[in-house]
């Protein structure tokens, strides 16, 4: 395979790798039967990206956002979106203070490092599009002056089946603010049984010791731009791209930033698992995270599982 003129970074050391696992280990105590998720949300978080989650209610999807925060010592708020939120209930307000005759703000919920937007699209666009700043620039801007959010800084957002009553597309534009989107779906047999016998696992997180500090999660996110990529993986990570404008199967393909985000989450996936460079594995492993939500099928003839037949189509050079 033809190498890039890229310099390789070495792969994330034993220890590291160890702390992965062990976060790993710990999500699994609560979020049962599910460790390919618990990856996939853990490469988005060391990607720098933000989580998408799209399941009917009760699945774990809350339950998941707080036990990340938990494990990886990060400062948690929940924003429950209803149809009355207003975009001051997310970012902050100002309000004059009497005895200094001047406007103070007072920093809203999303000024933390993990952020649940639960229910996103129960709320009106005009509530949804506050979060856009924030998650593209880790910053808010209100009343002029702007205002750096804190490192690192992860949005989980949840989003009910469109088809519930009482909810609200998401733009296209925001959509794309997502590096990845999961569904968690029924547990098996084994887990759901599990659950049964031993009731809600929501109480196990307040016992949870945290695996990583925000220090050492940011010097993680800090490996992945370095690991290393290949020409011939870049050749088949634009083949995938080239595919999805060219089939004909959806209304528009992957978008460069949709491919910049493929690439980063290959890195993260990469260097989670040890590897000294990006594999096709590791592309093939997030792809359809990264892909199914930017993929709007333009017929009743395209695959409903776009990232899997994509991946099925097209060969690895």
């Amino acid at each position: 395979m033809p190498t890039s003129r890229l310099t390789p970074a070495p792969a994330a050391s034993g220890a590291h790798r160890a702390l992965i696992e062990r976060a790993i280990d710990s999500l699994a105590t609560v979020i049962v039967g599910k460790e390919q998720k618990l990856r996939l949300a853990l490469a988005c978080v060391l990607a720098e990206g933000h989580l998408l989650i799209e399941d009917l209610p009760g699945v774990g999807k809350t339950t998941l956002a707080h036990a990340l925060a938990h494990v990886l010592g990060m400062s948690y708020q929940r924003i429950q979106f209803t149809s009355d939120l207003l975009p001051t209930d997310i970012l902050g307000i100002s309000v004059y203070q009497r005895d200094t005759g001047r406007f103070e703000f007072h920093k809203g919920p999303i000024f933390s490092q993990l952020v649940l937007g639960d229910e996103i699209n129960r709320a009106t666009p005009k509530a949804q599009s506050a979060l856009l700043e924030a998650m593209e620039e880790r910053q808010v801007t209100a009343e002029g002056s702007t205002y750096v959010l804190p490192a690192p800084f992860f949005v989980i957002a949840t989003r009910n089946p469109q088809h519930q009553i009482g909810t609200f597309p998401l733009p296209e534009s925001q959509l794309d603010r997502f590096l990845m989107q999961l569904e968690l779906g029924y547990p098996d047999a084994a887990a759901e049984r599990l659950l049964l016998a031993q009731g809600e696992r929501r109480r196990l997180i307040d016992a949870m010791e945290p695996v990583l500090s925000p220090d050492a999660l940011r010097r993680l996110q800090e490996q992945v731009p370095g690991v290393h990529l290949a020409d011939a993986l870049l050749d088949y990570v634009q083949a995938l791209i080239r595919h999805t404008r060219e089939c004909g199967h959806y209304v528009s393909g992957l978008s460069p930033r949709g491919g910049m985000a493929l690439v980063k989450a290959a890195q993260a996936w990469a260097l989670m698992h040890g590897h000294a460079g990006v594999y096709p594995e590791d592309v093939q492993a997030v792809f359809p995270a990264v892909a199914d939500h930017r993929l709007e099928r333009a017929s009743r003839d395209a695959p409903s599982d776009p990232g899997r037949a994509i991946l099925a189509t097209v060969p690895v050079p």
